[in-house]
């Protein structure tokens, strides 16, 4: 690849980066369904700027899928590199320093929503294929990038179309660079996504909103009701109250156990500059590994019902709702774990109460095996440039798409060049750029030696 690339391109690759971040793709608000258009759009024109005969914008019942293909290199292996364009609400407003959606550097870290998670990621690829051009605009190997916009927020586009035409998925590999190092220095690949299971837990206990005065201390309180289940749900301890829900797990093998005994870890630095917070809470039998990694969870991400406005309303109110999730592992079941929770609410539910569960999205957990030779061709890479091979860990979060990515046999390589302090979904999110230049050359180079030690697709997909 082009060694001087970074150095040379830098102000403009800041600036076409900071261009794609100021668009606020946010997809699960309807309001912004025109703002992630144009971020399909912005891909699409990219795409086609870097020589890609084939680029498409694919539509469906929710927001588009990006698809090109790169010039065909006889040949050569055929890698599959899959990213999202849409990103997380970026509420609340108050606590970001900068405009969530105008990218402001501060001591060499860029900050806005969707730096790290993931449009920064995928810029990176698209900046890393770039440098890998020759002086034909033909790249070392095929490559086929398949970019979706309703990763945050469980749409069925891109599961559509790959179940459609699973022909997309005819790889040698396929790259999803979502992920962050496990530290400053310590590249990684992951063996494992949780699954996700997103509802909402709706309570009516009146047919109306009534007087607290006048019925107060005889009405039954939905708000009230739903705090109540809600804690049924979920001990003090952090053990989850869902019937069956832990029988399934799989926990992880010995040899899991014993590597990740061997990573770095500080527990204060993480629970001061990752948790933020006084203490770490669940299961304490635990490690903190296995507590996010390898074991279920059961979050309140929010609650609505009553009166939340300025000044007073004395209202009992007769409905409440709360958005709810389980991050599922392996052995579990996004419709297994989804009918566990619909007949915990309903059995914890009190008689007079009419609790509802309406299951919104999720997925099932990734297992994945790591020793494919694509890997060894990622290692040397990053051990090119960082001085170190990446080590094996799994992640507490989730990519829907993952399992569909493998639908034609190949093998999916969970990486990325964030930091655990990136704060993902969090005010003030950010991407430190000394990542963001060594990825380019990474990734690059990952290109570079996969077309030389990866092989020939036995029947490459044809052009679109």
């Amino acid at each position: 690849m082009d060694t001087s690339f970074v150095a040379r391109e830098q102000s403009r690759l800041l600036g076409e980066l900071s261009g794609f971040l100021s668009i606020p793709s946010v997809s699960a608000l309807p309001a912004h369904a025109g703002d992630c258009r144009r971020a399909a759009e912005w891909l699409r024109d990219e795409l086609a700027g870097l020589g890609c005969p084939v680029v498409q914008i694919i539509e469906g019942n929710g927001h588009p899928v990006v698809w090109a293909e790169s010039p065909p290199v006889p040949g050569r292996p055929t890698l599959l590199i899959y990213g999202h364009y849409d990103v997380q609400p970026p509420d609340p407003l108050d606590e970001w320093i900068s405009p969530p959606f105008e990218p402001t550097v501060r001591e060499g870290r860029l900050y806005a929503r969707g730096a790290a998670d993931d449009k920064g990621q995928v810029f990176c690829l698209l900046k890393a294929y770039e440098a890998t051009l020759d002086a034909t605009r033909r790249p070392p190997l095929n490559v086929r990038f398949i970019f979706e916009g309703e990763e945050e927020s469980g749409g069925h586009v891109i599961e559509d179309l790959l179940h459609a035409e699973p022909e997309r998925t005819r790889a040698d590999a396929a790259l999803v660079c979502d992920m962050s190092y496990y530290a400053p220095g310590w590249p990684a690949v992951y063996t494992a996504l949780r699954g996700l299971c997103y509802a909402e837990i709706t309570v009516r206990t009146l047919q109306r909103d009534l007087h607290s005065g006048t019925y107060g201390g005889v009405a039954p309180n939905a708000l009230e009701t739903l705090v109540r289940l809600l804690a049924r749900l979920k001990d003090a301890d952090g053990e989850i109250q869902v019937p069956k829900l832990y029988k399934a797990v799989e926990p992880p093998s010995k040899a899991e156990l014993k590597g990740w005994k061997q990573l770095p870890f500080d527990k204060a630095a993480y629970l001061r500059d990752e948790v933020t917070a006084q203490v770490l809470t669940g299961l304490r039998e635990y490690s903190v590994f296995e507590r996010v990694w390898a074991l279920p969870t059961f979050e309140i991400h929010g609650i609505k019902g009553g009166f939340v406005g300025e000044g007073a309303k004395t209202v009992i109110p007769a409905q409440a709702m709360a958005k709810v999730s389980l991050r599922l592992v392996p052995g579990q079941s996004y419709a297994k774990v989804g009918k566990q929770l619909e007949r915990a609410v309903a059995s914890l539910a009190p008689r007079w109460a009419d609790a509802q569960v309406r299951l919104l999205h999720g997925g099932d957990p990734v297992q994945v095996d790591v020793d494919h030779p694509a890997f060894a061709v990622l290692d040397e890479a990053f051990a090119t440039v960082t001085g170190r091979t990446a080590v094996r860990i799994r992640a507490g979060g989730s990519i829907p798409v993952v399992p569909d990515l493998g639908l034609g046999g190949a093998p999916v390589l969970l990486t990325g060049i964030g930091l655990p302090d990136d704060g993902l979904h969090s005010p003030n999110e950010k991407l430190d750029l000394a990542q963001l230049w060594s990825g380019i050359e990474i990734f690059g180079r990952f290109f570079e030696q996969f077309a030389e030690q990866g092989g020939a697709a036995s029947s490459p997909p044809p052009p679109a």
